[in-house]
Protein backbone atom coordinates (compact mmCIF):
# COMPACT_ATOMS: atom_id res chain seq x y z
CA UNK A 1 0.00 0.00 0.00
CA UNK A 2 1.25 3.42 -0.47
CA UNK A 3 -0.22 6.97 0.28
CA UNK A 4 -1.30 8.90 -2.26
CA UNK A 5 0.29 13.02 -2.02
CA UNK A 6 -3.21 13.50 -1.77
CA UNK A 7 -3.95 11.95 1.75
CA UNK A 8 -1.68 14.29 3.29
CA UNK A 9 -2.87 17.69 4.76
CA UNK A 10 -1.89 20.32 2.27
CA UNK A 11 -0.87 22.95 5.42
CA UNK A 12 -1.90 23.18 8.85
CA UNK A 13 -1.27 26.48 11.70
CA UNK A 14 0.85 26.07 14.31
CA UNK A 15 0.62 27.79 17.75
CA UNK A 16 4.24 29.01 18.68
CA UNK A 17 5.81 30.54 21.44
CA UNK A 18 5.01 34.32 22.13
CA UNK A 19 8.30 36.68 21.91
CA UNK A 20 9.39 38.82 24.17
CA UNK A 21 9.67 42.73 23.66
CA UNK A 22 11.61 45.83 24.02
CA UNK A 23 10.42 49.05 22.68
CA UNK A 24 7.39 47.58 20.81
CA UNK A 25 3.98 47.75 21.23
CA UNK A 26 3.43 44.22 19.66
CA UNK A 27 5.18 41.84 18.65
CA UNK A 28 5.02 38.70 15.92
CA UNK A 29 2.08 36.80 15.51
CA UNK A 30 1.54 33.70 17.73
CA UNK A 31 0.62 31.32 15.03
CA UNK A 32 2.26 30.46 11.99
CA UNK A 33 0.96 28.88 8.71
CA UNK A 34 3.45 25.93 7.46
CA UNK A 35 2.60 24.31 4.03
CA UNK A 36 3.66 20.56 3.70
CA UNK A 37 5.76 21.91 0.44
CA UNK A 38 7.40 24.63 2.83
CA UNK A 39 7.71 21.79 5.83
CA UNK A 40 9.68 19.61 3.26
CA UNK A 41 11.99 22.43 2.16
CA UNK A 42 12.94 23.08 5.86
CA UNK A 43 13.28 19.33 6.78
CA UNK A 44 15.77 18.83 4.09
CA UNK A 45 17.58 22.17 4.37
CA UNK A 46 17.84 21.59 8.35
CA UNK A 47 19.15 17.66 7.95
CA UNK A 48 21.58 19.34 5.32
CA UNK A 49 23.22 21.39 7.50
CA UNK A 50 23.33 19.28 10.46
CA UNK A 51 24.87 16.05 7.93
CA UNK A 52 27.14 18.26 6.60
CA UNK A 53 28.41 19.23 9.83
CA UNK A 54 28.96 15.42 11.53
CA UNK A 55 30.66 15.24 8.02
CA UNK A 56 33.18 18.12 8.93
CA UNK A 57 33.51 16.71 12.78
CA UNK A 58 34.78 13.09 11.55
CA UNK A 59 36.99 15.03 8.40
CA UNK A 60 38.73 16.87 10.85
CA UNK A 61 39.18 14.15 13.37
CA UNK A 62 40.89 12.27 10.10
CA UNK A 63 43.22 15.48 9.67
CA UNK A 64 41.42 16.25 5.83
CA UNK A 65 39.96 19.44 7.72
CA UNK A 66 42.87 21.54 9.32
CA UNK A 67 43.00 25.11 11.26
CA UNK A 68 40.12 26.35 12.54
CA UNK A 69 36.79 24.65 11.72
CA UNK A 70 33.41 25.85 14.03
CA UNK A 71 30.49 23.77 13.87
CA UNK A 72 26.63 24.40 13.59
CA UNK A 73 24.64 22.12 14.33
CA UNK A 74 21.70 22.59 16.79
CA UNK A 75 21.17 26.22 15.57
CA UNK A 76 19.80 24.97 12.00
CA UNK A 77 16.20 26.38 13.12
CA UNK A 78 18.32 30.26 13.01
CA UNK A 79 19.61 29.65 9.36
CA UNK A 80 16.49 28.20 7.76
CA UNK A 81 14.14 30.22 9.73
CA UNK A 82 15.39 33.70 8.93
CA UNK A 83 16.12 32.81 5.27
CA UNK A 84 12.48 31.93 4.88
CA UNK A 85 11.31 35.14 6.51
CA UNK A 86 13.71 37.15 3.89
CA UNK A 87 14.69 37.26 0.26
CA UNK A 88 17.73 35.89 -1.22
CA UNK A 89 18.39 39.36 -2.68
CA UNK A 90 18.31 40.60 1.12
CA UNK A 91 21.42 40.76 2.17
CA UNK A 92 23.55 38.59 4.82
CA UNK A 93 26.56 38.49 7.06
CA UNK A 94 27.56 36.61 9.87
CA UNK A 95 30.48 35.29 12.51
CA UNK A 96 32.68 32.41 11.77
CA UNK A 97 30.50 29.95 12.68
CA UNK A 98 29.03 30.03 9.01
CA UNK A 99 28.87 26.83 7.25
CA UNK A 100 24.53 26.67 7.28
CA UNK A 101 24.49 29.95 6.12
CA UNK A 102 26.66 29.56 2.93
CA UNK A 103 24.48 26.82 2.19
CA UNK A 104 20.74 28.95 2.75
CA UNK A 105 22.45 31.53 0.64
CA UNK A 106 23.14 29.33 -2.39
CA UNK A 107 26.26 27.44 -1.73
CA UNK A 108 26.48 23.90 -2.67
CA UNK A 109 27.39 21.07 0.14
CA UNK A 110 30.24 20.05 -2.50
CA UNK A 111 31.32 23.64 -2.65
CA UNK A 112 31.83 24.49 1.16
CA UNK A 113 33.24 20.97 2.18
CA UNK A 114 35.90 21.67 -0.53
CA UNK A 115 36.08 24.57 1.05
CA UNK A 116 36.78 23.25 4.48
CA UNK A 117 39.74 20.76 2.69
CA UNK A 118 40.91 23.88 0.73
CA UNK A 119 40.57 22.28 -2.75
CA UNK A 120 39.92 24.10 -5.74
CA UNK A 121 36.88 23.56 -6.14
CA UNK A 122 35.84 25.30 -2.99
CA UNK A 123 33.46 28.21 -2.60
CA UNK A 124 36.37 30.50 -2.08
CA UNK A 125 38.21 28.15 -4.53
CA UNK A 126 40.48 26.74 -1.33
CA UNK A 127 41.65 30.05 0.07
CA UNK A 128 39.06 31.07 2.87
CA UNK A 129 38.80 27.44 4.53
CA UNK A 130 35.48 26.94 7.39
CA UNK A 131 35.14 31.14 8.42
CA UNK A 132 35.61 33.03 5.30
CA UNK A 133 33.19 31.58 2.92
CA UNK A 134 30.82 33.98 0.36
CA UNK A 135 28.19 33.71 -2.29
CA UNK A 136 26.31 36.41 -4.18
CA UNK A 137 24.69 38.51 -0.97
CA UNK A 138 26.54 37.14 1.42
CA UNK A 139 29.44 38.81 2.72
CA UNK A 140 31.10 35.59 4.80
CA UNK A 141 31.95 34.25 7.87
CA UNK A 142 34.41 37.04 9.13
CA UNK A 143 36.89 35.35 12.09
CA UNK A 144 37.41 38.66 14.20
CA UNK A 145 34.43 38.38 17.13
CA UNK A 146 32.25 40.95 16.17
CA UNK A 147 33.89 42.49 13.21
CA UNK A 148 31.31 41.75 10.78
CA UNK A 149 28.79 43.77 12.37
CA UNK A 150 30.04 47.25 11.52
CA UNK A 151 30.23 45.78 7.76
CA UNK A 152 27.00 44.79 7.82
CA UNK A 153 25.52 48.39 8.88
CA UNK A 154 27.95 49.44 5.73
CA UNK A 155 25.75 47.21 3.73
CA UNK A 156 22.65 48.49 5.11
CA UNK A 157 23.84 52.10 4.37
CA UNK A 158 24.21 51.32 0.90
CA UNK A 159 20.56 49.81 0.36
CA UNK A 160 19.37 52.54 1.63
CA UNK A 161 21.60 54.73 -0.24
CA UNK A 162 20.81 52.99 -3.19
CA UNK A 163 16.73 53.40 -2.00
CA UNK A 164 16.10 49.52 -3.10
CA UNK A 165 14.10 48.05 -0.47
CA UNK A 166 16.52 45.53 0.62
CA UNK A 167 17.72 44.78 4.03
CA UNK A 168 21.28 43.44 5.80
CA UNK A 169 21.24 40.88 8.10
CA UNK A 170 23.67 40.91 10.64
CA UNK A 171 24.39 38.11 12.80
CA UNK A 172 26.78 37.83 15.91
CA UNK A 173 26.93 35.51 19.08
CA UNK A 174 26.44 36.00 22.99
CA UNK A 175 30.20 35.93 23.18
CA UNK A 176 30.40 39.02 20.81
CA UNK A 177 27.69 41.09 22.14
CA UNK A 178 30.06 42.70 24.82
CA UNK A 179 31.87 44.15 21.82
CA UNK A 180 32.53 47.70 21.84
CA UNK A 181 32.37 48.21 18.36
CA UNK A 182 28.57 46.49 17.99
CA UNK A 183 27.19 49.82 20.51
CA UNK A 184 29.45 51.75 17.83
CA UNK A 185 27.21 50.43 14.89
CA UNK A 186 23.59 50.61 17.09
CA UNK A 187 24.36 54.50 16.99
CA UNK A 188 25.35 54.97 13.75
CA UNK A 189 22.26 52.39 12.40
CA UNK A 190 19.85 54.25 14.93
CA UNK A 191 21.17 57.57 13.78
CA UNK A 192 21.14 56.84 10.11
CA UNK A 193 17.82 54.63 10.48
CA UNK A 194 19.62 51.60 8.38
CA UNK A 195 17.40 48.65 7.26
CA UNK A 196 19.48 46.11 9.20
CA UNK A 197 18.68 43.49 11.74
CA UNK A 198 20.67 42.69 14.16
CA UNK A 199 20.38 39.61 15.38
CA UNK A 200 22.44 37.70 18.49
CA UNK A 201 22.50 33.96 18.28
CA UNK A 202 22.32 33.50 21.85
CA UNK A 203 24.05 30.05 21.87
CA UNK A 204 24.67 30.31 25.74
CA UNK A 205 28.33 29.85 25.54
CA UNK A 206 31.11 32.40 24.13
CA UNK A 207 33.58 30.05 23.92
CA UNK A 208 33.90 28.19 27.12
CA UNK A 209 32.40 30.93 28.95
CA UNK A 210 28.71 31.10 30.30
CA UNK A 211 26.53 34.09 29.06
CA UNK A 212 25.86 34.31 32.66
CA UNK A 213 29.60 34.52 33.73
CA UNK A 214 30.35 36.89 30.49
CA UNK A 215 27.45 38.98 30.35
CA UNK A 216 26.31 42.02 33.23
CA UNK A 217 22.47 41.75 31.63
CA UNK A 218 21.68 38.72 29.19
CA UNK A 219 18.54 40.53 28.16
CA UNK A 220 20.71 40.56 24.82
CA UNK A 221 17.58 41.57 23.31
CA UNK A 222 17.69 44.77 25.41
CA UNK A 223 20.60 45.63 25.05
CA UNK A 224 20.34 47.71 21.85
CA UNK A 225 19.03 50.23 24.51
CA UNK A 226 17.19 52.97 22.11
CA UNK A 227 16.65 50.02 19.39
CA UNK A 228 13.61 47.86 19.56
CA UNK A 229 14.05 44.37 20.54
CA UNK A 230 12.78 40.75 20.37
CA UNK A 231 13.58 37.68 22.17
CA UNK A 232 12.76 34.31 20.77
CA UNK A 233 12.87 30.73 20.66
CA UNK A 234 16.18 30.20 18.11
CA UNK A 235 15.07 26.27 17.89
CA UNK A 236 11.44 26.70 16.49
CA UNK A 237 11.80 27.16 12.65
CA UNK A 238 8.34 28.61 12.52
CA UNK A 239 9.18 30.99 15.64
CA UNK A 240 12.02 32.22 13.73
CA UNK A 241 10.64 32.88 10.76
CA UNK A 242 7.66 34.80 12.08
CA UNK A 243 10.09 37.08 14.09
CA UNK A 244 12.44 37.57 10.58
CA UNK A 245 9.18 38.48 8.85
CA UNK A 246 8.05 40.94 11.25
CA UNK A 247 11.77 42.37 11.41
CA UNK A 248 12.56 42.62 7.97
CA UNK A 249 8.72 44.35 7.74
CA UNK A 250 10.10 46.84 10.63
CA UNK A 251 12.98 47.70 8.23
CA UNK A 252 11.62 47.81 5.14
CA UNK A 253 8.83 50.42 5.88
CA UNK A 254 11.56 53.10 7.16
CA UNK A 255 11.73 52.53 11.19
CA UNK A 256 15.38 52.19 11.55
CA UNK A 257 17.08 48.76 13.01
CA UNK A 258 15.43 45.82 15.11
CA UNK A 259 17.22 43.37 17.08
CA UNK A 260 16.84 39.79 17.81
CA UNK A 261 17.72 37.72 19.73
CA UNK A 262 17.57 33.93 19.46
CA UNK A 263 17.73 31.78 22.33
CA UNK A 264 19.53 28.22 20.49
CA UNK A 265 22.07 25.65 21.66
CA UNK A 266 25.58 24.41 20.07
CA UNK A 267 25.67 20.52 20.14
CA UNK A 268 29.59 20.55 19.43
CA UNK A 269 31.94 22.88 21.36
CA UNK A 270 32.60 26.13 20.23
CA UNK A 271 35.34 24.71 17.73
CA UNK A 272 36.97 21.81 17.37
CA UNK A 273 39.77 22.41 19.24
CA UNK A 274 37.13 22.14 22.10
CA UNK A 275 35.50 19.14 23.19
CA UNK A 276 32.63 21.02 24.62
CA UNK A 277 32.28 19.31 28.04
CA UNK A 278 34.23 20.53 30.39
CA UNK A 279 32.03 23.66 30.52
CA UNK A 280 29.07 22.00 30.61
CA UNK A 281 27.70 18.48 31.13
CA UNK A 282 26.84 15.82 28.22
CA UNK A 283 23.47 15.64 30.45
CA UNK A 284 22.60 19.44 29.56
CA UNK A 285 23.18 18.89 25.97
CA UNK A 286 21.40 15.45 25.80
CA UNK A 287 18.97 17.09 27.25
CA UNK A 288 18.90 19.66 24.15
CA UNK A 289 18.79 17.24 21.94
CA UNK A 290 15.96 14.95 23.73
CA UNK A 291 13.61 18.04 24.43
CA UNK A 292 14.10 21.15 21.86
CA UNK A 293 16.21 19.64 18.83
CA UNK A 294 15.22 21.53 15.58
CA UNK A 295 14.80 18.98 13.49
CA UNK A 296 13.35 16.38 15.95
CA UNK A 297 10.94 19.91 16.84
CA UNK A 298 9.60 20.06 13.18
CA UNK A 299 9.49 16.34 12.20
CA UNK A 300 7.23 15.75 15.08
CA UNK A 301 4.71 18.37 13.81
CA UNK A 302 4.78 17.34 10.07
CA UNK A 303 3.93 13.80 11.78
CA UNK A 304 1.45 14.48 13.97
CA UNK A 305 -1.00 16.53 11.36
CA UNK A 306 -0.30 14.19 8.52
CA UNK A 307 1.72 15.96 6.80
CA UNK A 308 4.52 13.87 5.74
CA UNK A 309 4.57 9.96 5.99
CA UNK A 310 7.60 8.65 8.17
CA UNK A 311 8.83 6.49 5.17
CA UNK A 312 8.82 9.81 2.92
CA UNK A 313 11.14 11.61 5.66
CA UNK A 314 13.36 8.73 5.23
CA UNK A 315 13.86 8.99 1.81
CA UNK A 316 14.71 12.39 2.55
CA UNK A 317 17.14 11.37 5.13
CA UNK A 318 18.61 9.01 2.91
CA UNK A 319 19.32 11.38 -0.52
CA UNK A 320 20.79 14.13 2.35
CA UNK A 321 23.36 11.50 3.63
CA UNK A 322 24.39 10.50 -0.34
CA UNK A 323 24.63 14.18 -1.41
CA UNK A 324 27.13 14.78 1.99
CA UNK A 325 28.66 11.28 1.04
CA UNK A 326 29.29 12.19 -2.75
CA UNK A 327 30.30 16.00 -1.09
CA UNK A 328 33.72 14.33 0.85
CA UNK A 329 34.44 12.54 -1.99
CA UNK A 330 34.62 15.46 -3.97
CA UNK A 331 36.36 17.47 -1.15
CA UNK A 332 38.86 14.97 -0.66
CA UNK A 333 39.57 14.16 -4.12
CA UNK A 334 39.99 17.77 -5.48
CA UNK A 335 43.30 18.69 -6.19
CA UNK A 336 44.59 21.87 -4.21
CA UNK A 337 44.86 24.99 -5.82
CA UNK A 338 48.23 25.44 -7.66
CA UNK A 339 50.73 27.50 -5.76
CA UNK A 340 51.20 30.75 -8.42
CA UNK A 341 47.37 31.16 -7.54
CA UNK A 342 48.35 32.50 -4.39
CA UNK A 343 48.45 36.08 -5.74
CA UNK A 344 45.88 36.27 -7.33
CA UNK A 345 42.10 37.25 -6.36
CA UNK A 346 44.05 39.84 -4.22
CA UNK A 347 42.08 43.11 -5.69
CA UNK A 348 39.08 43.37 -6.90
CA UNK A 349 40.43 44.59 -10.62
CA UNK A 350 44.22 45.21 -11.67
CA UNK A 351 45.97 46.43 -8.75
CA UNK A 352 45.85 50.32 -7.92
CA UNK A 353 49.97 50.11 -7.56
CA UNK A 354 52.86 48.28 -7.12
CA UNK A 355 52.47 46.65 -4.21
CA UNK A 356 55.88 43.89 -3.10
CA UNK A 357 54.26 40.24 -2.98
CA UNK A 358 50.69 41.16 -4.13
CA UNK A 359 51.59 41.12 -8.21
CA UNK A 360 50.10 38.11 -9.73
CA UNK A 361 53.25 37.55 -11.70
CA UNK A 362 55.68 37.06 -8.76
CA UNK A 363 56.57 33.48 -9.57
CA UNK A 364 56.09 31.82 -6.37
CA UNK A 365 58.61 28.81 -5.96
CA UNK A 366 57.57 25.56 -3.24
CA UNK A 367 60.20 25.00 -1.07
CA UNK A 368 60.23 22.13 1.03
Amino acid sequence: YVSTYADFTPQATFDIKKCDLHKLEEGPPLQAVLTREEGLQYYRTMQTIRRMELKADQLYKQKIIRGFCHLYDGQEACAVGIETGINLSDHLITAYRAHGYTLTRGGTVREIMAELTGRRGGIAKGKGGSMHMYTKHFYGGNGIVGAQVPLGAGVALACKYLGNNEICVCLYGDGAANQGQIFETYNMASLWKLPCIFICENNKYGMGTSVERAAASTDYYKRGDFIPGLRLDGMDVLCVREATKFAAEHCRSGKGPILMELQTYRYHGHSMSDPGVSYRTREEIQEVRSKSDPISMLKDRMLSNNMASVEELKEIDVEVRKEIEDAAQFATTDPEPPLDDLCNHIFYNDPPMEVRGTNPWTKLKSVS
